[in-house]
């Protein structure tokens, strides 16, 4: 007889061994689609696992792919091609984060009683002369909701765009130089060819940007990976640059002879992807990859020294901070001459800032002395460097050091140490975690000192690299208790009357365990909000309900989300405030749901859709440990909406849950709901169920969500007005 145990085993060997046969049919099926595959994936997965397969949405909100050209010049108004996933149609507004930027949108002609399937469209946008450079979010607002997230390049010179089939020498588009060229390596096996002519002795920088501009785009689940290179008239190759800035090449050329010369860009692996677009600046200017010191107190006045190409005499500059700035890491063009930088990495301090001297310091015998609290900057000069840094704690004091370098585009890759005066490790960290992502840096965090004594902060490149661009800033402060704050989406898609939610998650540090309340602003007219709590204890994630009334007209906005705590101290209260930080959620190779940082929480009231009310039987629901209740729901469905609708209380994808604001112990019972409304169906129900030792917690906000599937990973979410969930106290026998 074969146990239980092994009998899943064998069904699961079973299952794996015929999936493995059917992959391996469908790639040998030369004509089968990539996308087709991985879909196919997705779903016999989704089978197997126990997932339900949802019908899609009638109506959602655009998924922007791409914007051509993707660079827009300094001080011009331009037109660009946006593509995206689902209609534009009827777009109104346009959102760019930043300064002296803004878009409209450039309606396209429609026949009377048309309504096109608008996946692509044109935006204007317009760059104020004294705009920053770089890289800027950008969104649209249309009747079905506000976008994902886009990506616009700020370049100082005129934008060449790729023309026809340059994909030879022969054909290659000639380029007046300096310029930023933008194209797309938009099918297997392209190669793009740009040609240009220079004098004898002239010397260029070549930045490309394209990897990194596809970061937060929520549907392409492949990434470019550009390689560029530069040839003589005979086709030799001079110089090529594979992966400098993450995998987005940087090249710099001084050309002996005059001539005319080609650029050549491709991806590394020969594929492509209409979408995959690409910006070069092009030009003899000299080029700031980071600075030395990378940080400036508050109040202060700085040498900084340039580090990048092309400085030729301009190798420094001076800068005053005023008080009034923000703190934190920020990119700057700083003064250069009669001129500015490009925008430089520059991290703003609100600790008194010490700067490595020029002397040896690569033992703990020979650390310089520092006091904490301090932001400590300085640099791995050359290969198999080592600083360190000297300080004083007494017995049980608590510390905390944060390493900022690649964050901020530095080479250095940290690896941080504590050690004693005898050079013994007492704590070790090379990678860190912030929010939902890992980053190279460093972050030994609430160390305490075993005794009082001196002890030694230790700073090295994790492979004993080094040179005039491995700079670095460490926070060296006293672990005070705080919180971080994330929010799970970077928009919320409401229609008047209608509901919707945002979850906030919380990471507690350094001893802080209590409640925080959230709070929000910037809301667009007509949409009120109740702001729920995060509870304290193991409570990691609250809510936030926001509800648009009746009349509320279209409109977008961005919003602000906050959080306040009070934390008990010897002799009073800490009080504690947080601000949110966004993520952009993506669509990950294989049916996964990912997260990147974004700059903007969008908020926006859109036309009546699939779904125009979700309402409960009662909103106040009390339980007693060991207790359920049911809760009875009905969703109002658009004339003709017959697609699959899931109840739901967590915003779950997979097996992973995203947003949970039920009280601990507070469970939905699912075996006694009914969460899955298939065709004309319009009422279903949830049991939340109570164990018997959930903790006492008073009216804990709650939203009942109606989940209708826009792809494999995102959801159009309609939410209840909020539902308020108590665990009452066990009486006393």
């Amino acid at each position: 007889m074969i146990s239980s145990k092994k009998k899943r085993v064998v069904q699961h060997s079973s299952f794996l061994a015929r999936y493995s046969i059917f992959i391996r049919k469908l790639l040998s099926a030369r004509r089968v689609a990539m996308k087709h595959i991985t879909l196919t994936i997705a779903v016999l997965l989704a089978s197997y696992l126990g997932i339900p397969r949802t019908s899609r949405a009638q109506t959602s909100y655009p998924m922007l792919m791409s914007l051509t050209p993707v660079a827009a010049q300094v001080g011009q108004t331009s037109e660009h091609t946006i593509k995206s996933r689902y209609t534009m149609l009827g777009a109104y507004d346009v959102l760019v984060n930043g300064e002296g930027v803004t878009g409209e949108i450039v309606h396209p002609e429609v026949k009377e009683g048309e309504k096109p399937n608008l996946q692509t469209m044109n935006v204007r946008f317009t760059v104020a002369p004294d705009a920053q450079g770089g890289v800027r979010d950008f969104r649209i607002g249309t009747p079905n909701g506000v976008s994902t997230l886009g990506q616009l390049v700020i370049a100082r010179d005129a934008v060449a765009k790729e023309d026809g089939d340059n994909n030879t020498r022969d054909k290659a588009n000639a380029i007046t130089l300096p310029a930023t060229v933008c194209g797309a390596i938009e099918r297997a096996e392209d190669v793009d060819y740009f040609k240009f002519t220079v004098e004898a002795g002239q010397a260029l920088n070549f930045h490309v940007r394209s990897q990194r501009l596809q970061d937060r785009i929520h549907d392409l689940q492949q990434h470019v990976d550009p390689i560029l290179s530069l040839r003589d008239a005979n086709g030799t190759t001079l110089a090529a640059s594979d992966n400098y800035f993450y995998a987005d090449p940087f090249m710099d050329y001084k050309f002996e002879r005059a001539g005319e010369y080609f650029l050549e860009i491709r991806d590394v692996r020969y594929q492509g992807n209409q979408y995959w677009e690409y910006a070069i600046e092009i030009n003899d200017r000299p080029f700031v990859t980071n600075v030395h010191p990378m940080a400036i107190g508050r109040g202060q006045q700085t040498k900084f020294e340039f580090v990048g190409y092309r400085l030729a005499d301009q190798r420094a500059a001076f800068v005053s901070i005023p008080l009034d700035k923000p703190s934190g890491p920020q990119w700057w063009e700083l003064p250069m001459g009669a001129a500015v930088t490009n925008p430089a990495p520059v991290v703003v301090s609100d600790l008194p800032v010490f700067t490595e001297r020029q002397s040896e310091n690569n033992t703990p015998e020979t650390a310089q002395q520092v006091a904490l609290p301090v932001g400590i900057t300085g640099r791995v000069d050359s290969d198999s460097d080592i600083d360190c840094y000297s300080f004083a704690a007494m017995k049980g004091e608590q510390f905390s050091f944060e390493v900022l370098a690649r964050r901020q585009q530095s080479a250095l890759d940290s690896h941080l140490r504590i050690l004693d005066v005898n050079g013994k490790q007492l704590a070790l960290n090379d990678d860190m975690r912030l929010g939902k992502r890992g980053f190279a840096d460093s972050w030994v965090e609430n160390w305490t000192g075993p005794a009082d004594g001196i002890y030694v902060i230790e700073v090295r490149d994790l492979h004993l690299r080094g040179g005039s661009d491995f700079v670095y800033f460490i926070k060296a402060t006293r672990s005070l208790p705080y919180f971080e704050l994330y929010i799970d989406t970077d928009k919320t898609q409401l229609t008047a009357g209608t509901s919707g939610v945002m979850f906030v998650r919380t990471v507690r540090k350094n001893g802080f365990d209590g409640e925080i309340q959230l709070g929000i602003s910037g809301l667009p007219n007509g949409v009120e909000a109740s702001c729920g709590r995060i509870l304290a204890g193991k409570g990691q994630d609250g809510c936030i309900v926001l509800t648009a009334k009746a009349d509320a007209a279209m409109a977008i906005s961005n919003v602000q989300i906050t959080g306040t705590a009070k934390h008990p101290m010897d002799g009073g209260e800490l009080l504690l405030e947080a601000s949110a930080k966004p993520y952009q959620e993506t669509y990950q190779p294989g049916g996964g749901r990912g997260h990147w940082p974004a700059e903007m929480h969008t908020v926006s009231v859109g036309q009546p859709s699939d779904i125009v009310g979700v309402t409960l039987s009662e909103y106040d629901v009390k339980l007693k440990p060991g207790e359920s209740k049911e809760i009875d729901i009905k969703i109002e469905r658009a004339e003709g909406f017959e697609k699959n609708v899931t109840l739901d209380v967590t915003y779950n994808h997979l097996n992973s849950v995203y947003g949970s604001s039920l009280p601990q112990g507070v469970t939905l019972d699912k075996p006694k709901s009914k969460t899955l409304l298939t065709g004309k169906t319009a009422e279903g129900k949830i049991t939340l169920t109570a164990t018997k030792d959930a903790p006492t917690v008073a009216k804990q906000q709650v939203s009942v969500m109606a989940n209708v599937s826009l792809n494999f990973v995102m959801k159009a979410t309609y939410a209840s007005k909020p539902l308020l969930v108590t665990v009452e106290a066990v009486a006393a026998e």
